[in-house]
Order: structure tokens, then sequence, then C-alpha cells
């Protein structure tokens, strides 16, 4: 990613807000400014979406509902159209169709992040299947 330098004015109260939370959570002002406008950006684009975690992990998820990846998760689990996946998926679910709907169009607009939480689900859960196993192994 290419970096560009730009200015901003910032009234005192913004610049000592945005320090002292960059100070709290061990990153520059820059880097925390940066975080800021990409994920409020997101959220005015997809209202209803937030995100969550520690500034090292982050991921987007429903305000009042699970996150994107796990949405886009089950849905692929689901057999028939679109509409019908989440019809579904909000009969099993107490989620909204127009919130399944939300996490759908923010996980087609940023792919990348779905597929990388998706994978790294997958790993986890490989790998709890491979402890399991050296567990069974040892009291065998």
């Amino acid at each position: 990613m290419v970096t560009t330098s730009t200015s901003f004015r910032l009234s005192e109260e913004a610049r000592r807000r945005l320090s002292e939370r960059a100070d709290r959570e061990g990153v520059s002002a820059t880097a925390l400014l940066e975080r800021l406008i990409i994920e409020g950006v997101d959220c005015l684009e997809h209202p209803g979406v937030v995100y969550r975690g520690p500034t090292h992990d982050r991921r987007a998820a429903l305000a009042a509902g699970p996150d994107v990846w796990e949405i886009v998760g089950r849905l692929r689990e689901l057999v028939g159209g679109e509409e019908d996946r989440i019809d579904l998926l909000a009969s099993e679910t107490d989620l909204h169709p127009r919130q399944i709907r939300t996490a759908l169009e923010f996980a087609a607009r940023h792919p990348d992040e779905v597929e990388t939480r998706s994978a790294r689900n997958e790993e986890a859960i490989e790998s709890g299947r491979e402890a399991a196993e050296q567990r069974r192994a040892l009291l065998a």
C-alpha cells in the first residue's frame, strides 16, 4: 500500500482525545486515525455494521449480531438461491433478513476480509481436531 502525506487541522479536543486513545492502544495517532477513518467510512456505507475486537484483530460485525464472516459462512452452508438462503438463516436465528443482506453486502464489498477470517476459523477448527486426536492417542 502506497502512503501519501496528508495534512489535517484538528481541534485541540480532537487531537487530545486521539492522542490519549492511541496511547492506551499502544499505537501511533496516525495509525489510529487511519483505522478510524476506514472503519468509519465502512460503517457509513453499511449502516448496521460495526467493528469489534482488539486493535490487532478488528473484525466487521452486525451491531446487534454476529460477525459478518460468520453470517457468510452459514449462508455458504445452506442450499438454494440467495433469497432462499437468507430466509433460511433468518428462520433459524434472531436475525432479520435486512440484517443478513447488510452483512452480505458488506462481504461483497470486502471479500478479502471475509475470506481471511473464514480461513483463520478453518485453521483453528483443524488445529482443534488435531489436538483432540493427539489427546485420544495419548490416552489409548
